[in-house]
């Protein structure tokens, strides 16, 4: 092998190593302080939009009862705040508008949860309709709805507890 070849090959393994290194730094920090979200501005919207897509399949809870109600189903009417009722943030009471709220260890997130069993975006709270429906965001541990994790986007009526990690919460009208 000449000693030219023998150069080349060692450039060229060298390079294939300082990827693999900057790769595994770049999913370290992406993990511990989450991505880069672009926002873009409303002005720079094209005129038309392309219409909107058809909803996400909710998966449709049966009428739940709340423990000590005596069997009465649980309100549906829309809700306007979502209380965290155990956790690191147990009482914390935050209003909701029409905005999505994300949910997750991320900065950028509306509801912060800073615990081991919680990814960077775990979560996403949305109104779709009239409705708040929660759809879990390939989360590692899962969220859970009424002590049922899912996997699809999940209408979540009010007054049912919601677990995200350590912490639970539910919406209250």
């Amino acid at each position: 092998m000449s000693e030219l070849t023998l150069l080349v090959l060692r450039v060229a393994f060298l390079a294939l190593l300082w990827v693999f290194v900057f790769a595994v730094v770049y999913a370290l920090r992406s993990d511990l302080f989450g991505g880069r979200v672009r926002r873009v501005p409303q002005e720079s919207a094209p005129a038309a939009a392309a219409p909107v897509s058809a909803p996400p399949a909710v998966q449709s809870l049966p009428s739940l009862a709340t423990p000590g109600s005596g069997g009465a189903a649980v309100s549906r009417g829309p809700a306007s705040v979502l209380v965290i009722t155990s956790g690191g943030k147990a009482g914390l009471e935050i209003p909701l508008g029409a905005e999505p709220l994300m949910i997750g260890r991320a900065s950028d997130a509306g509801l912060q949860i800073r615990d081991d069993y919680t990814s960077t975006h775990h979560a996403r709270l949305l109104l779709w309709g009239s409705d708040w429906v929660i759809q879990d965001l390939d989360s590692t541990n899962g969220t859970f709805v009424d002590g049922a994790r899912i996997d699809t986007p999940t209408q979540v009526p009010v007054g049912v507890p919601v677990k995200v990690g350590a912490t639970t919460f539910e919406l209250r009208g």
